[in-house]
C-alpha cells in the first residue's frame, strides 16, 4: 500500500510542480534511508523532520488520508512522453 500512495501522489501532482516543489520531492524521495521513514511521516505516525517538513510534504499527508476515498490498490500505468 506504501508504494501506491507514492506512485498515485507522483501521477497525480509530479507534472504540475513547480522547479522548487520538484527539488522538495527529488530530496525527499532520495535522501532519507528507507520508504518506511517517508510513509510513517506523510502517515504522520512519527513526526517528520525538520529538513523534510516543507510544502511537498504537506501535500503527501493530504493525499495519504485520501478524503476523497480513490481507490489506490494498483499504481498507476507507466506513461510514455
Amino acid at each position: 500500500m506504501r508504494f501506491a500512495i507514492h506512485s498515485t501522489f507522483a501521477g497525480k501532482h509530479l507534472d504540475n510542480l513547480s522547479d522548487t516543489l520538484l527539488d522538495q520531492y527529488d530530496k525527499l524521495i532520495n535522501q532519507p534511508s528507507n520508504d518506511w521513514e517517508i510513509y510513517y511521516w506523510m502517515t504522520e505516525k512519527k513526526p517528520t523532520p525538520e529538513e523534510y517538513d516543507n510544502e511537498v510534504m504537506d501535500m503527501l499527508k493530504i493525499h495519504a488520508k485520501n478524503k476523497k476515498m480513490e481507490e489506490r490498490i494498483r499504481q498507476p500505468d507507466l506513461q510514455e512522453k
